[in-house]
């Protein structure tokens, strides 16, 4: 339990450099495993999540370490996993179970694994699904939940695949599987999802065709470990771009963020919510990479639909805050995923700014956020709660900083899920101006 702070009179100000991508070193993680070679991985990003990535592939015999502020990864191939003593865990990290279950559904012994009170509650059937087409094994618990097995086998073949839903991590397990199996896997996105899977592959010497929204890839010979520079992540540097919007006087810059097309929904619905959001492209052999400025100004409401959900889902419980400051109604639909995140953040976003004297009606797949509120603790004190779930902590820090009262945070150590030293980083930028 935490007591959050208020912003100076003076605003935020400063330069940031938020933690690497967490999509992507998850990622780099899983291609410097199975390539051959070594990997060296910079900028990692040292956070529960990615780490509980780190620790499975240790116990599937993978040499892993930390040089410096580097990841040195010594690759074991696809074939050459040992077979761990116990079960896997996945902790909180629903990107490691996804992802784990395409990549690892071709092992000659079974996996059984298992996740927190938080994650076992997050219905895995949309992963388990395409994949059991593709006749990879699984022996999870009733309707698809945590606790469960990867079963051995031997044997996946390819599928063509429609994505009812835009999903990276769906497709990312599959495309996983894909380059283990015979013949072709053919994924059809109607919504692009992000795409570092298919970045990260190329990188690593895979071969990976995107065609309008049809990726086509085939069993791979050789991977070969590479040099990984993880930008920036978008997804903690959306916190900071609020923040610099919604407090007055402020001015902050955000160093080498990921500015992957797929990844900036988050800029380009609050330009559309009015925001002029400065970005200096930096040059990149990898993703693109740009430091972004932001200064307080006002914002209006806008309509948010499932076209914009897939490249910013991630960022919808910040922008929801955003929301609650921007004049008139922003109305988010489509939405349905928020359901099953960390927590269903449709309805915790509303629970926590609600306490704070927002005015947000919920909807099945969203909700609709009345705008021009001032935020306060409505007793002169209030309780948030993280929920356990890092975003919605976050988004309760953010809200502090304009809201009137004391305002005092619980479950703050969920944090660290993506972003373990974010208070600190926030309280950095309110240091007075010399």
């Amino acid at each position: 339990m935490i007591k959050l702070i208020k912003a100076p009179k003076s605003g935020l100000h400063g330069e940031i450099t938020v933690p690497g991508d967490k999509s992507i070193s998850h990622r780099a993680l899983m291609f410097g495993a199975i390539a051959n070679g070594e990997t060296r991985i910079d900028n990692f990003l040292m956070s529960d999540d990615v780490l509980r990535t780190m620790t499975v592939f240790r116990e599937l015999g993978v040499n892993m370490s930390q040089v410096g502020s580097q990841i040195k990864v010594i690759g074991k191939g696809l074939d050459k996993f040992t077979k761990p003593d116990h079960s896997l865990n996945m902790g909180n990290s629903g990107t490691s179970t996804r992802l784990l279950m395409g990549l690892l559904s071709k092992q000659p012994f079974d996996l059984p694994f298992f996740g927190d009170e938080s994650l076992s509650k997050r219905p895995l059937r949309r992963v388990a699904g395409p994949l059991a087409l593709m006749n990879a094994k699984f022996d999870l618990a009733a309707d698809n939940f945590l606790p469960g097995t990867i079963l051995a086998n031997n044997n996946l073949q390819g599928i063509t695949y429609d994505m009812p839903v835009a999903s990276a991590q769906v497709k990312s397990a599959i495309l996983l599987a894909g380059i283990q199996a015979e013949g072709e896997t053919i994924v059809i996105e109607k919504r692009p999802s992000r795409d570092h899977t298919e970045r990260m592959l190329r990188q690593f010497g895979g071969d990976i065709t995107t065609n309008n929204g049809i990726i086509t890839v085939h069993q791979q010979r050789q991977l070969r470990g590479q040099h990984v520079l993880v930008p920036s992540d978008i997804s903690s540097a959306a916190f900071f771009m609020v923040a610099g919007l919604i407090t007055p006087n402020s001015e902050l810059t955000l160093k080498k963020v990921g500015v992957n097309p797929t990844r900036v929904g988050v800029i380009k619905l609050l330009e559309r919510m009015g925001a002029n959001i400065k970005q200096e492209p930096m040059p990149s052999n990898g993703e693109a990479l740009a430091d972004i400025v932001v200064k307080s100004q006002s914002l209006r409401g806008i309509n948010i639909t499932a076209d914009d959900i897939p490249s910013a889902v991630d960022e919808l419980p910040i922008l929801a805050l955003a929301a609650t400051q921007a004049l008139g109604d922003t109305v988010i639909s489509g939405a349905a995923e928020l359901r099953v995140k960390e927590t269903d953040r449709i309805a915790t976003v509303i629970t926590e700014l609600t306490k704070l004297g927002a005015n947000i009606e919920e909807r099945q797949d969203g909700m609709v956020i009345h705008g021009g509120t001032t935020l306060r603790a409505l007793q002169g004190s209030v309780m948030l709660d993280s929920h356990g779930d890092h975003r919605i902590g976050m988004m309760n820090a953010i809200a502090a900083l304009i809201a009137e009262g004391n305002v005092i945070l619980t479950g703050e150590d969920a944090m660290s899920v993506s972003y373990p030293g974010f208070l600190a980083d926030l309280a950095s930028t309110m240091r007075e101006k010399l």
